[in-house]
């Protein structure tokens, strides 16, 4: 997610599980393919290997090390089209319902992390129509729990 006020190449970077639609923001301070991907894996390693089998990412320059997932946490990568926004269509709906909380003007040197884990745990904790009327984070315990 890009905002207009970020100071340099500042952004937040959003993961969605697909079938749960458990959601991970994280502010990324640096754009570089190098310090994403080493973000990536950061925040991705704790998670169960099953819920980060692959990524779809768009065509930004900042994933053009998406290679390392493979050999660091066994990720598979996959891109979306060149203008097709439409194949990654959770992480688009997770995007619109993330503006609530980080408007386009939202100055992300001032958000703490504790801030950026509030709207995770807000996002969350919104029971889902597509779920059952189930909140992301019941339906992510629950699919973990299969797979034990």
């Amino acid at each position: 997610m890009i905002f207009e006020r970020a100071q340099g190449k500042m952004n937040v970077a959003s993961l969605g599980e697909r079938k749960t639609r458990f959601a991970v923001l994280f502010r990324n301070n640096d754009r570089s393919s190098t310090h994403l991907m080493n973000k990536l894996m950061d925040v991705m390693e704790p998670l169960p290997q099953s819920a980060r089998r692959s990524n779809t990412f768009d065509r930004g320059f900042e994933f053009r090390e998406w290679r390392r997932l493979q050999s660091g946490i066994r990720t598979e990568s996959w891109f979306c089209n060149p203008q097709a926004p439409w194949q990654k269509g959770s992480v688009e709906n997770l995007n619109k319902r993330a503006r609530r909380y980080l408007p386009r003007d939202t100055q992300l040197a001032a958000l703490s992390n504790r801030y950026m884990k509030t709207i995770c745990d807000r996002l969350n904790g919104t029971p889902r129509k597509c779920l059952g009327w189930r909140t992301p984070t019941e339906a992510f315990r629950e699919e973990i729990m299969k797979l034990r």
